[in-house]
């Protein structure tokens, strides 16, 4: 076949493809009218997952999984929308990471910027906002306290999380690196790229300010200056990336829960996140950490954290796999009761990956 014939095959696809869109958002906005009592949430993530998880292993290629999962979680993200306009706040300025997964995982929602990860948790509590976006944990940087903190001083559950790849790009309105006299970023992304900085750009000053989106803002207003910060800030912002992928990990990737006052049911593949602390006793972790061998739970994160009311006492944070309603790991709980002093699930979620 010609290119003009394959290109008008393709185009007839195309439209065939959008009038079934249009199909399944007008049963979409069925679903809303009778989710509109309020019984039933508007987000629901265990559905989402095992929509995703049956395309995935209904699909015969070419196009991989990875790409199936990435085409349907705009078109959930977009029919969601027509149920209604969710709100959702999360911690920083416009064009931070943060930001970035907000709109990854929740498409043209109502996004807004929090200045605190404290004022993220009392906007959803409050219900000024549906859900909020926060990071939990970084691959370098490990976990984040101040999630920890408000996870333990909130009411709210996690009820999804999403991943974000840290790419760190040089942002500027400069032709070309020769002209950056100084580099503003966050602390943490200047020590990421600190590698690329030396090699690249060994006389440019090192500006810390207190987020991405402030150095893109500053890097806007400055011709010789330069921003280091996500694809997202450049775009808010109309600077151009001089470079990309500077950061010294390449594997750098930032974990992010949504919290909500909603529990989402099994999804098949889930995770539960627990907090949980201990009498002081000789074997008191081992005995803990025991009881999710014993039931052949696998355990994907642990990190300590102090209560911040005694001193030298512990909380623990673990994230299992599986989800509370489930058999196995409902069992395992009850014997975790018996040999913690607190116990609480912080909520039970769909696996992102």
């Amino acid at each position: 076949m010609s290119l003009d014939e394959l290109r008008r095959e393709i185009d007839e696809i195309d439209d065939a493809i959008l009038g079934l869109l249009n199909q399944r958002a007008e049963k979409v906005i069925e679903v809303g009218r009778i989710k509109a009592d309020g019984s039933t949430p508007i987000f629901d993530p265990a559905r989402e997952r095992r929509i995703l998880d049956r395309l995935i292993s209904a699909n015969q290629g070419p196009l991989s999984g990875e790409a199936i999962r990435d085409i349907y979680g705009a078109i959930l993200a977009a029919h969601r929308l027509l149920e209604k306009r969710l709100v959702v706040a999360y911690y920083g300025p416009p064009g931070t990471f943060s930001h970035l997964a907000a709109r990854s995982k929740f498409g043209s929602a109502d996004l807004r910027p929090m200045d605190t990860i404290a004022d993220v948790f009392a906007a959803v509590a409050h219900k000024e906002a549906d859900m909020g976006v926060a990071p939990i944990e970084n691959t370098t940087a490990g976990a984040v306290p101040v999630t920890f903190d408000a996870l333990l001083e909130s009411k709210l559950v996690i009820c999804a999380e999403t991943y974000v790849d840290i790419d760190h790009h040089l942002l500027s309105l400069a032709p070309s690196l020769d002209e950056i006299e100084r580099v503003y970023s966050h602390p943490q992304p200047l020590a990421q790229c600190r590698i690329w900085l030396r090699s690249h750009l060994p006389h440019a000053e090192l500006v810390p300010v207190g987020s991405t989106a402030r150095a893109a803002e500053l890097a806007a207003a400055e011709p010789k200056a330069a921003a280091i910060g996500s694809a997202l800030a450049g775009e808010l912002h109309d600077l151009r990336a001089l470079a990309s992928h500077l950061q010294d990990q390449p594997d750098n990737r930032t974990r992010f829960a949504v919290v909500s006052h909603t529990h989402p049911g099994p999804s098949g593949r889930d995770k539960t996140s627990l907090v949980f602390s201990l009498p002081h006793r000789a074997g008191a972790l081992h005995r803990a950490l025991g009881v999710f061998g014993e039931h052949d739970i696998n355990m994907t994160f642990i990190q300590s954290h102090p209560t911040k009311q005694t001193p030298w006492e512990y909380m623990f944070f673990v994230d299992v796999q599986g989800h509370v309603e489930d058999e196995a790991l409902s069992r395992a709980l009850t014997e975790l009761a018996e040999c913690t002093t607190v116990l609480r699930a912080l909520g039970s979620y769909p696996e992102a990956e």
